[in-house]
């Protein structure tokens, strides 16, 4: 069973981690919530930290498991927009990276292939196939195409987003969050999206591919909008679910 969620075991607290989502970033504010100092060798930004570093303190759980929470924890999470994420993922891990993982391997993807290449291979695999900063936001954060966190907040909206959340969490009564660190940032404003969507074959192939991601989560925007990254405006987290203040 894959483990998408980091459930803290002294508050009733999960957070739904999303690679390529400020994910190292979000983990490093919630690092200030642990009561101990974290053991050494792990890296606060990677998931084993939140397996076995911690003390005891955090777990990694399915979305099932987390789902089953969803009563007594307050579960929040972040999305990006699927084509941004897409292309981050693609220069990140395709460009700069000197190395594939080894799930990208085995998708045979390959070091620096163009762009309208490394997507007709992503849209062919499934999604028990794809490397973990492929796969479909909704496959991460979902069951039965429900979402699991009651707070998800959008990556484009990070700043507004982030003072709501720590807004939310007070209200139900938990620790103080904190601002957001700055971790692994490396394109902002994912504006940059135009020439890597320059036909309207490859945005339909990533529609596709994340159809799920676009209507949950970016319903809101035009299909052209999303494939240039041109997000303007105030968007509203998604709240669907009232968070229950801890017992």
């Amino acid at each position: 069973m894959s483990e998408h969620f980091i459930q803290f075991q002294n508050l009733p607290l999960i957070y739904g981690r999303v690679p390529k989502v400020a994910n190292s970033s979000v983990k490093a504010a919630l690092t200030r919530l642990l009561e101990q100092p974290p053991e050494e060798g792990y890296r606060t930004t990677a998931d084993a930290f939140w397996r076995k570093g911690t003390h005891g303190e955090t777990a990694m759980i399915g979305a099932e498991q987390a789902l089953q929470k969803r009563s007594s924890h307050f579960i929040f999470s972040f999305v990006r927009n699927p084509f941004d994420r897409l292309v981050s993922a693609y220069n990140n891990k395709l460009i700069e990276n000197d190395s594939l993982s080894t799930a990208m391997q085995r998708m045979g993807l390959e070091r620096q292939m163009p762009f309208p290449r490394f997507l007709e291979v992503v849209a062919a695999t499934a999604d028990a196939d794809l490397d973990v900063h492929l796969l479909p936001q909704s496959s991460i954060l979902c069951v039965e195409g429900v979402p699991v966190p009651g707070f998800i907040g959008q990556m484009e909206a990070m700043a507004e987003h982030w003072q709501l959340l720590r807004q939310r969490m007070r209200q139900a009564g938990l620790p103080a969050l904190g601002k957001l660190p700055s971790k692994n940032v490396r394109r902002t404003g994912g504006s940059d999206l135009s020439p890597y969507f320059n036909d309207d074959s490859l945005i339909t192939l990533a529609r596709d591919r994340y159809r799920q991601d676009v209507e949950l989560f970016y319903g809101d925007y035009p299909l052209e909008q999303l494939a240039r990254g041109e997000l303007g405006g105030s968007a509203s987290p998604l709240e669907r679910f009232a968070a229950v203040a801890p017992i």
